[in-house]
This record gives structure tokens, sequence and C-alpha cells, in this order.
């Protein structure tokens, strides 16, 4: 794979333009920059959690981390190439509210049933109260994993049935902006 990946072909800069709110000068710029980090021309979960460490020292980021690159890992082979990168940073970095939520969604839907159960908001929760560690002083009302859940479904949860759709999640984030702001904790951290 890697010397035919060492140079961005005109095709894929077309496509990756249209794609992604990149210009041609940036996707070649972050692929330059991604080639010399990732040589192989993927990235691993590994490696994707190495640099997740770099930027969360003082707390575990292993969990949230892997939730990140599964959801980066469009084609579920178990690496991130390029093009998934730069689409995933696109959507993160400056697309709108509704595609960051709509990929926060993704993000929170562990299993891709188009709902986030308890169990899943929990499980990212927890991931993301790990990842941060003692660094964020949180309100009595959250300050674990499971009572920011409760308050989370509280918010989210129109009908009680304990789960969220995709629409109840794009609702009750753009209700609440400290879940937007919460969004932002990941914002381009690849």
């Amino acid at each position: 794979m890697g010397k035919k990946n060492s140079k961005l072909r005109p095709e894929v800069v077309e496509e990756l333009k249209k794609k992604t709110y990149f210009t041609e000068k940036e996707l070649i710029q972050w692929h330059k920059g991604f080639m010399k980090d990732c040589p192989s021309g993927s990235l691993s979960q590994e490696e994707f959690v190495k640099i997740y460490r770099q930027f969360f020292p003082f707390g575990d980021p292993t969990k949230f981390a892997s939730f990140v690159f599964d959801v980066f890992d469009e084609n579920k082979d178990g690496l991130i190439e390029f093009e998934e990168f730069i689409r995933a940073l696109s959507i993160t970095s400056r697309g709108n509210l509704d595609e960051k939520l709509d990929w926060a969604f993704r993000l929170y839907d562990l299993d891709n049933d188009g709902y986030i159960t308890r169990q899943e908001m929990l499980d990212i929760v927890d991931a993301i109260y790990r990842m941060v560690g003692n660094m964020v002083k949180l309100p009595e009302e959250e300050n674990t994993p499971e009572k920011r859940v409760n308050k989370i479904f509280a918010l989210m949860d129109k009908n009680k049935d304990d789960k969220i759709t995709k629409e109840e999640f794009q609702d009750g984030s753009k209700a609440d902006p400290s879940i937007v702001q919460a969004l932002s904790l990941y914002d381009g951290l690849v």
C-alpha cells in the first residue's frame, strides 16, 4: 500500500473537495502530514489511542479513542485511511451543527441500531470522564457518569422509552448548549 498512497491522486483531490470543507491546498497539506505521521497510509487503533494520550496525559483516553476510531473507520477494516480521516475531520472541525450532531449520534450509537440506549450513553460518558480525569471540575449534579446520563435522558428521551432517537438527540442537543459544548471536547483532537 505505502508507495501508491504517498501522493494524493488528482481524482481523489477532486472527490474530497466535493465531500469535505477543505480546499485543494488544505487537502494536499493534510495528506502530507498524514503520510509523514502514517507512512503506511493508514492509522491503526493503537496509533490512534496513542495520539489521544498526548492530548489527555492526566486521564485514560483509551476507551473514548476506541469509540471515536470506530466512527472514523467507515469501511470497518480496522484502519483509518486518509480519505476516512479527512472526511471525519471536515465534519468535526468545519461541519454545521446538524452534521456535527449526526456524527456525534453515530459515536454514541455504539451498535448502530439507530438508537442510543442508556447503556451506550453511559459507556461514552464514562469514557469521557475517564479521559479528562481530574482536569475538569464537575458540578455536584453531574459528578458521576450515571448522574450525567440521567440528566441527558431526562432532557432528551421525550417519549420515555429509555432510548434516544437521532431526532431526540438533535433536538435535545440544540436545547442544551452544554451538550454541544461537550461535543467540542473532541473537536479536532486528531
